[in-house]
């Protein structure tokens, strides 16, 4: 007889033998997965399984679901087997400090791009990540890029001139302009100049070129819940999932930009003893990074970088068309501003003035608190010798796109901790955003410019855009009635 003969002989006869101690083992380790996390509350179904997970991920409104969890059961709840989210933001703070112990969870790995090729935000390992940041550092802060708010500059008048030539409405015209839609376009061509020296020209034609906008709506759903699923997450970082990616041979979409940036990485480097261009991409090369590694970091500014700021701008003009006392009280800050000779009267607004402006700055924060760009995961790994909040070694902790204010009467320490969470938009200590000077450039000169030139109207107050979350925003249909102002024209 053969082995395999013997063995399944044996398990017919002991049918309910090993039922039973299969019961008993998953049983176990049902039971040890609820001893680990038994100081934290949470949904009944969340300490024994990832599927409930799976469930908050696979809707539109997952940054709701899981902020909801935090005011129900208090501010750090369990919401898997292991894993933990929290609404606090000093425990973010904390996890996210220079010298802090915790490190990046597996969530970052499904955001592998090109699946199993780390980049800056997916790279768990710390000592390469806190390397490559310092490589990258001084390209994304314009330290070595004289160029970099000129280009920026650019890009709002490009914006302006576009509503101006095609979009302007009056008593007799009636011209209505999807602004979610031009908000895209406008930090498309940014983030692509910014990082290649060459746009993708949205504005200009007034249209999505190589259809990477919609590509890019249509693929991030399913990355990102991927991401948060750990059986997904396994499968699309496996040679499964880089078969299913776009190759750079493709003539639309993320492919069609993987391609365009190797293009240009081979390009810079065959000629960077001669290339005498300071831009993002000249000092990445001056840095160390090989073309491999540019390649992947460009793919990973624009996908992150252009939908993300794209959203804040959406999410001010919304805010601020809808707020009669705001949109009067910043239009008027801005008249003062030109009047008194502290903003240009023509061209763009320099970044400096801008930042002195202190209604614009504090619209710009209030629309980033309240529609935080990026409500993925981040999850962060407690160390292995635990913490002291009852943190066994080694538990996700996540954190969610609504943090708690505190719920303080005192207007004083309650602005305060509205700065404090404007800033977290942008992540805390050694995650922080590298980008966040490149975006900060953008809603300062976009907002202001905006408000200056034209006034707004939402053509379907009930319906003011399609609006759905899945760790990033996805916004579109919102359609906007575009004046010309009279003031400082």
């Amino acid at each position: 007889m053969s082995v395999f003969s013997a063995v399944f002989q044996f398990c017919v006869q002991n049918t309910y033998c090993l039922l039973a101690a299969s019961a008993a083992l998953y049983g176990a380790l049902l039971h040890s997965n609820y001893r680990r996390l038994k100081a934290f509350r949470g949904p009944w179904a969340a300490k024994f399984t990832d599927l409930w997970l799976a469930k908050a991920a696979l809707g539109d409104s997952q940054h709701a679901v899981l902020a909801d969890v935090c005011e129900k059961y208090g501010s750090i709840a369990c919401i898997g087997p292991n894993t933990l989210v929290t609404n606090s933001p000093e425990l973010w703070m904390r996890m996210s400090a220079a010298r802090s112990p915790y490190t990046k969870g597996d969530w970052y790995a499904g955001l592998r791009l090109p699946p199993g090729r780390d980049n800056i935000f997916s790279q768990q390992d710390e000592e390469i990540h806190t390397k490559r940041r310092a490589q990258m550092a001084d390209g994304y802060a314009g330290k070595t890029n004289p160029t970099l708010e000129p280009t920026i500059s650019r890009h709002v008048q490009n914006l302006i001139d576009l509503l101006r030539r095609k979009y302007i409405s009056s008593d007799k015209v009636f011209k209505p302009v999807d602004m979610g839609r031009k908000a895209s376009f406008f930090t498309m061509d940014v983030i692509t100049d910014v990082a290649f020296g060459q746009p993708f020209q949205n504005l200009t034609d007034d249209h999505d070129t190589f259809s990477y906008i919609q590509n890019t709506e249509d693929m991030i759903p399913t990355i990102l819940r991927m991401a948060t699923i750990p059986a997904l997450r396994a499968l699309f970082q496996s040679k499964f999932g880089a078969l299913l990616f776009p190759s750079d041979k493709s003539e639309k979409g993320v492919g069609k930009l993987m391609g365009v940036a190797k293009q240009l990485a081979s390009k810079r480097f065959a000629a960077k003893d001669t290339d005498v261009r300071q831009d993002m991409l000249s000092s990445f090369i001056s840095r160390g990074l090989t073309e491999d590694d540019v390649m992947i970091e460009s793919v990973l500014q624009i996908l992150a970088g252009a939908d993300t700021t794209a959203t804040a701008i959406r999410s001010i003009l919304l805010h601020t068309m809808t707020n009669p006392h705001v949109y009067r009280t910043l239009q008027k800050e801005i008249d003062t501003a030109v009047e008194e000779g502290r903003a240009t009267r023509s061209g763009v607004i320099k970044d400096f003035d801008a930042k002195e402006l202190p209604y614009l700055q504090a619209v710009i924060k209030e629309g980033l608190r309240i529609w935080p760009p990026v409500t993925g995961m981040l999850s962060k790994l407690s160390p292995p010798e635990g913490d002291n909040f009852t943190l066994a070694s080694g538990e996700e902790v996540h954190i969610p796109g609504r943090l708690e204010t505190g719920g303080t009467k005192d207007e004083v320490k309650r602005f305060a901790m509205m700065e404090k969470l404007s800033e977290l938009i942008f992540g805390y200590g050694k995650y922080q955003c590298l980008g966040k000077n490149v975006a900060s450039l953008e809603l300062n000169k976009a907002i202001f410019e905006l408000f200056r030139c034209f006034d707004f109207q939402i053509v379907s107050p009930t319906k003011p855009w399609r609006s759905t979350n899945v760790g990033l925003w996805l916004q579109s249909e919102m359609w906007v009635r575009v004046t010309e102002r009279v003031a400082n024209n």
